[in-house]
């Protein structure tokens, strides 16, 4: 009952301070969508939303790699309603409710902290693989020529005996127990596929939102730049303010500040909606699943409603 109450409280908690940030930002954000073409504006949701929804079939792969197989909507339970935790200020909250939220599903802390941590360092890796190689020409990129000696060590960071050394050493630190294996190379590189499509879907919206369609490549930089800057400015929750200066330091002098500006607000508009709309839609999928997990479980007079590794709840192999 406390450990409810409690997430039930974290949950208001990450709902009042996104909504603070939209509500601080309300009148520059009407401007800006008053400037822009609507379809524009719906086009760069949809475009976030399509790329949420990559990034969550990458992250359920690792989890997946990692030994704790789930449906993709108990995957996106774990990770769209967790996640919220990211807009409390301090970096524990998102993984604090991650790692409970995939305890109700089988997954050990250890295994969802793994994942959390895999899915950030890969994302960072191919984020700035995709500024380095867009926005070389850019004198806001270059003059961060210093990030992109992240990659090398990236690369290096993903062989998996580096890699499970590397998740067993923050375990420990973490007091966790360590892993029970090492995470397959090719579900490393499906990870790194699955997300380098998300990126170049999140470029859409960016692009749409820059005015200028021959800018979908700079576009596409430009925003891997500015999240990987807003990541690595951990003090700030979900990169509030750090990104969006990043993402008009970049477009700035291509389109004009004042467009530059637009975008970025609208941007983080936009995602701060995709974060609660995926948030919802996976708590009410997720909730079905662990109903009807129930009921099999009664059905079948067992106590347990893990899942097995190679059937889903419709007893339907999974994808």
């Amino acid at each position: 009952m406390l450990r409810s109450l409690l997430r039930v409280a974290l949950a208001l908690v990450a709902l009042a301070f996104l909504g603070y940030g939209l509500a601080t930002n309300w009148h520059q954000t009407v401007e800006a969508v008053a400037a822009m073409s609507p379809l524009a504006v719906v086009g760069a949701f949809a475009a976030v939303l399509a790329g949420q929804f990559l990034m969550l079939v990458a992250w359920r792969r690792i989890l997946a790699g990692l030994g704790t197989p789930v449906p993709l909507r108990v995957a996106g339970r774990i990770m769209f309603v967790g996640q919220l935790g990211k807009y409390i200020p301090g970096a524990v909250w998102a993984y604090a409710a991650m790692m409970d939220l995939g305890r109700d599903h089988g997954s050990p802390p250890r295994r969802t902290f793994a994942t959390i941590s895999l899915g950030l360092v890969i994302n960072l890796g191919v984020g700035l693989s995709i500024a380095a190689a867009t926005l070389a020409t850019q004198e806001a990129v270059r003059q961060a020529w210093y990030l992109v000696l992240l990659v090398p060590v990236i690369v290096v960071c993903l062989h998996p005996k580096v890699l499970t050394w590397g998740l067993n050493l923050a375990l420990r630190v973490a007091r966790r127990e360590p892993l029970e294996s090492a995470l397959p190379g090719r579900t490393v590189a499906a990870a790194v596929a699955w997300t380098a499509l998300g990126w170049f879907v999140y470029g859409l919206h960016t692009w749409l939102l820059s005015g200028r369609w021959d800018l979908y490549v700079i576009a596409t930089g430009a925003y891997a730049f500015a999240w990987c800057t807003g990541l690595l400015t951990f003090v700030v929750p979900a990169g509030v303010g750090v990104r969006e200066g990043a993402l008009v330091l970049v477009l700035g002098p291509i389109i004009g500040t004042g467009p530059a500006l637009a975008a970025a607000i609208v941007s983080r508009v936009a995602f701060t909606l995709a974060d609660a709309t995926a948030a919802g839609v996976a708590f009410l999928l997720g909730r079905q699943v662990s109903s009807s997990s129930a009921t099999y479980a009664a059905q079948n007079g067992s106590g347990s409603t893990a899942l097995t590794p190679d059937r889903n709840l419709s007893g339907s192999p999974e994808a």
